[in-house]
């Protein structure tokens, strides 16, 4: 069933490109998922007035994983082979009966998952004008991110404005898909990639100890604004290098947070202080999970 789901998958793709090159560019994978949606159990009753939105939120999710190079189309075979596509497939079980809530919520192509990323778009959008402001992105996850690193995603991640002089810089819709995704995905190559190019401060391809006490002093400060102890930011900056053992001693590069099998934790600890604070409690946090799976 996996071999024809994928074989019909590539004769579907194959027809939608239209240059036939092998690659999909991003309203022709957009025609893909359109194609799909009568035949998902879970997406079949989507209303027709979210159907555009929908596949906009979903052909992002492909790009962002099989366009890493940011060129705008998508290899047909690296699409066919990634877990996008089995999550997407996912969706062909009958929800009442197969999927619980929590799975629909952590899977990206759910319509439940859609509409709560497009619900934070719009919440965050207070000036109604289909962008974001650094000021209106700051209120995202109850506003634990960081300023430097969200100065640091419109740096890395965001094009210049042509509306309002040159520095005027606003977030669309599909660069805060790519910013959910890089958060959603902290343990992904891919997601990783994204979040180091805002965490190397100086875009030398490496963070140094100065680097990594300008990043944790924004968390410190929201820290200590939480009314949690007193921190050492040299322990912190020390755990952190005993987390990644970088090769070189003095410096962490990307390929050391992705070896280390801890970036996303460290990236965490450096950007949000929800992330910290998850790390500083986790045996507490794992003593709770431990008891609720021995209750069910």
């Amino acid at each position: 069933m996996r071999t024809f789901s994928l074989t019909q998958a590539r004769i579907d793709m194959s027809e939608l490109d239209e240059d036939s090159d092998g690659f999909l560019q991003p309203h022709e994978m957009e025609s893909y998922i359109r194609g799909l949606i009568p035949n998902l159990a879970q997406l079949r009753d989507m209303p027709a007035q979210f159907v555009q939105m929908y596949c906009r939120i979903a052909a992002r999710k492909f790009f962002f994983f099989c366009d890493p190079h940011r060129r705008g189309k998508a290899c047909i075979k690296k699409v066919l082979l990634s877990n996008c596509l089995q999550e997407l497939m996912e969706l062909h079980q009958e929800s009442e009966e197969e999927v619980t809530d929590t799975e629909q919520a952590e899977n990206w192509f759910s319509l439940t998952s859609a509409q709560r990323i497009c619900d934070m778009f719009l919440a965050l959008d207070k000036d109604t004008n289909g962008t974001l402001s650094k000021q209106e992105l700051k209120e995202y996850a109850d506003g634990t991110l960081t300023e430097i690193f969200i100065e640091r995603v419109f740096d890395e991640h965001v094009r210049r404005g042509k509306v309002g002089g040159g520095n005027s810089r606003e977030m669309d819709f599909e660069s805060f898909l790519d910013f959910v995704l890089a958060l959603e995905n902290k343990d992904t190559t891919e997601g990783l990639t994204y979040l180091f190019k805002c965490l190397d401060l100086n875009g030398r391809g490496y963070l140094t100890t100065a680097d990594i006490h300008s990043l944790f002093r924004d968390v410190h400060q929201k820290w200590i604004e939480g009314g949690n102890y007193e921190l050492c930011i040299e322990d912190v900056r020390d755990e952190i290098w005993d987390m990644v053992k970088p090769v070189n001693h003095l410096r962490i590069t990307s390929d050391d947070l992705l070896n280390c099998k801890q970036g996303g934790t460290v990236a965490s600890m450096l950007i949000d202080v929800r992330g910290f604070w998850a790390h500083d409690n986790r045996e507490n946090l794992l003593q709770e999970e431990e008891e609720q799976v021995e209750e069910q």
